[in-house]
């Protein structure tokens, strides 16, 4: 099973998208974007800057848990992770952005 996009509408009117791995499980959430014609070019600066080790920012969050940003090339924020557990989990989800993301459908859920 491959990976998805799901294009959303948030409840205050703004566009974002999660990827999901073909597991179904939440890899990468996007910023929010004013216009969906937004939202649909952060999902193809995704697909572009996945593959890029560089583009992905390691961090940890107030609690401790480990975390990554996907970066654009001009420093651009695309997305977030959810927090993992350890280290080795943040890799495997690093991983699993590049695996997906590239050949990830689309499913617009903004009707």
């Amino acid at each position: 099973m491959t990976g998805k996009f799901d294009l959303k509408k948030s409840s205050d009117g703004q566009f974002f998208f999660n990827l999901k791995a073909g597991n179904g499980q939440i890899i990468l959430t996007s910023e929010r974007y004013k216009e969906k014609r937004s939202a649909e070019g952060g999902i193809e600066s995704v697909r572009k800057n996945s593959s890029n080790a560089d583009r992905y920012e390691r961090k940890t969050s107030s609690k401790g848990d480990p975390y990554f940003i996907l970066k654009a090339s001009n420093g651009q924020t695309l997305g977030q992770s959810e927090s993992y557990s350890s280290a080795a989990s943040l890799e495997k989800g690093i991983e699993s952005v590049k695996k997906n993301a590239a050949g990830a459908n689309v499913a617009d859920l903004t009707g």
